[in-house]
């Protein structure tokens, strides 16, 4: 009979980290920086995969996410005028009301 052993609800979450230690040699855990400085979605997962980058072994492509996560914020927070009235200009044209 296998015997499951349960983690103590005493067990501080910011100790533990599941699936690897990449976070274990940081100064301020990158979840501890996202949540002090209540960055969203997309801000935190830049400073999470730009700080792993060097650590975790997948390098190019963290680094490469990170860049994905700063574009996505260009063009959600900061849409290029221009592009919004051609979209625009487009739905008027296909008949379609916003």
């Amino acid at each position: 009979m296998s015997e499951n052993k349960l983690v103590p609800f005493s067990t501080n979450p910011l100790e533990k980290q599941v699936g690897g230690d990449h976070y274990k040699e940081c100064e301020i855990q990158p979840v501890e920086y996202i949540h002090a400085n209540k960055l969203d979605y997309f801000e935190g997962n830049v400073i999470k995969y730009i700080t792993r980058h060097r650590t975790k072994g997948e390098g190019k492509k963290d680094v490469e996410k990170a860049i994905h996560y700063a574009q996505l914020i260009l063009e959600l927070y900061y849409p290029d005028e221009k592009k919004q009235e051609e979209l625009f200009d487009d739905l008027i044209e296909r008949g379609r009301h916003v």
